[in-house]
């Protein structure tokens, strides 16, 4: 059950950062402008975070093995048929429709161990797939890099389908697990907290974009956070809830859900930020960029076996927590403070940010796992995944958008200066278009100095110089950001987690006649 969970989970963290290697090859092949490129990427990510805690508590319902399988059904369907597409539009759509199978995949991989595997296996399968969750990205750039190495686009949708049908055919060898009384769907709370986080992901992923003061992203913001307050009231009225907010009042689960979400925002943000100066400052391949990534999977793969023994078997969940996001902090920090100028300094660096994440991956998500009720595994695997989700929109958005304000105020003199030179050759209406890439962002700033003659080789340097002058100083800044945030994060967990793994003081005593197991979930981990 352990490998099959884990396979699947992989599969959908694979696919939210594969396709950001291979767009520069679709756009070209399909001739998507820079907004449907945006939605390429983000249109999955949204449909997925909008629908997780909807698909955990339909998984809890109808029994977690067959909504995994349906999910892997439209999941391989839907990247099937995007080999087939012609248009942008059409692509969007596939990956749409992707998303929603990625919903139903991901909460039941986690609630299927948490629910159906012994006792005493259950801290080693949390932390396995802790494990397998936290690297799955950087597996997917690297399975892309290889197969863009060789074949077209195509194979990565090719090779997603084909995963997800041996992935579907394992499931047949699994057992399921349910709620015996659900009571009615929620499905008043379900509309709300689909349209609250579909406001909030999409105003954090499009403002690097549009910008924070767009209308369209202020109403997504604003509009969101306010869905999301209206949620926690009608959950609070409601006798058969899709969430039973009232288990953020347990200080496991909360920390456990915080702790999940700055993970996510500082490696999503740092991949963002990270991968941009490995392919286009450092000039490597996207399969070189994905070799260089390995510091991070060997920290985090490594740690998260070592973090959660260390917070069950010595009842150290607050000191775990404190010190993986700390950790995190000071390699996101270092990153800020030491010019990264060559690799071996930037793989310490993310060595240093990987072992923290790995120290506090899969302590957070057992955190969240022992301190939801057995018969509702589903929705609690749907709030560390929805966690997730959120952490990355917002570690996307922050990093984007302190990127693009940075580069935009440096990159100014470069363009201006190439303009002229370029008009000077007789053709102005190329100069402008020219210095509008080199304004836009540094891959246009690349592409142009890569399209210019070999006898205009002095201004193609001149144009990357200045652009990645313009560039490394806002990925610090950036960095800086992140890893402040995190360090204050540090600092509140330190304060506010428990000791425990299991919060005692807030968990509901067990009716008479249930057994220890029932009542507290993963009780007796390790």
């Amino acid at each position: 059950m352990i490998f099959v969970a884990c396979l699947a989970v992989s599969l959908v963290v694979a696919a939210m950062a594969a396709l950001n290697t291979a767009l520069p090859d679709i756009a070209l092949d399909i001739h998507a402008t820079s907004a449907q490129m945006t939605w390429i990427i983000d249109g999955y990510t949204l449909i997925l975070a909008a629908l997780l805690l909807p698909a955990g508590a339909v998984g809890d319902r109808f029994g977690r093995r067959g909504i995994l399988m349906a999910g892997l059904v439209i999941f391989g369907a839907a990247s099937l048929a995007a080999i087939w597409v012609e248009t942008p539009g059409e692509l969007i759509a596939t990956r749409f429709a992707a998303g929603i199978g990625a919903a139903l995949i991901m909460p039941t991989t986690l609630s299927l161990i948490t629910a159906g595997v012994p006792r005493e296996q259950r801290a080693i399968g949390v932390s396995i797939w802790a494990a397998v969750a936290g690297v799955g990205a950087i597996m997917g750039f690297f399975v892309t890099g290889v197969l863009l190495q060789f074949f077209s686009w195509h194979s990565v949708f090719i090779t997603f389908a084909v995963a997800a049908v041996a992935t579907l055919l394992l499931a047949f060898t699994i057992g399921t697990s349910q709620d015996d009384d659900p009571g009615p769907f929620d499905f008043i709370g379900s509309a709300t907290s689909v349209l609250a986080v579909t406001g909030v992901v999409f105003g954090l992923l499009e403002a690097p974009t549009r910008g924070w003061t767009d209308p369209l992203i202020l109403i997504g913001l604003i509009g969101g956070v306010a869905l999301g307050a209206a949620f926690v009231l009608i959950e609070l009225r409601r006798r058969s809830p899709l969430l039973d907010v009232r288990l953020f009042r347990n200080r496991a689960f909360a920390s456990g859900s915080l702790s999940v979400a700055l993970q996510f925002f500082a490696s999503f943000g740092i991949f963002y930020l990270i991968l941009l100066l490995l392919q286009l400052v450092y000039g490597y391949s996207p399969l070189k960029s994905a070799f260089a990534l390995i510091p991070m999977v060997a920290g985090v793969g490594v740690f998260a076996l070592l973090g959660n023994w260390v917070a069950v078997r010595f009842d150290s969940l607050r000191l775990v927590l404190t010190v993986g996001i700390a950790v995190a902090g000071a390699g996101t920090l270092a990153i800020g403070i030491v010019d990264p100028d060559t690799y071996w300094k930037l793989a310490i660096m993310l060595g240093v940010l990987a072992v923290g994440i790995g120290l506090a991956t899969a302590p957070s998500t057992t955190a969240i796992m022992t301190n939801t009720p057995l018969e509702n595994q589903g929705v609690g695997s749907a709030v560390n995944d929805t966690a997730r989700e959120l952490g990355a929109a917002i570690g996307i958005g922050l990093a984007g958008s302190l990127m693009a304000a940075g580069y935009e105020n440096r990159i100014g003199a470069t363009a201006e200066a190439a303009r002229d030179q370029l008009a000077a050759f007789g053709d102005p209406a190329g100069a402008d278009q020219a210095a509008d890439g080199i304004q836009r962002s540094l891959a246009g700033a690349v592409e142009v100095s890569r399209q210019l003659p070999p006898q205009a080789a002095e201004l193609a340097q001149f144009i990357r110089d200045g652009a990645e002058n313009a560039f490394v100083p806002p990925l610090q800044q950036a960095c800086l950001v992140l890893g402040s945030v995190l360090i204050a994060g540090a600092v509140f967990l330190g304060w506010f987690a428990p000791r425990q793994v299991i919060d005692p003081a807030t968990l509901p005593a067990p009716a008479p006649g249930d057994s220890d197991d029932a009542a507290v979930p993963g009780a007796g981990n390790g």
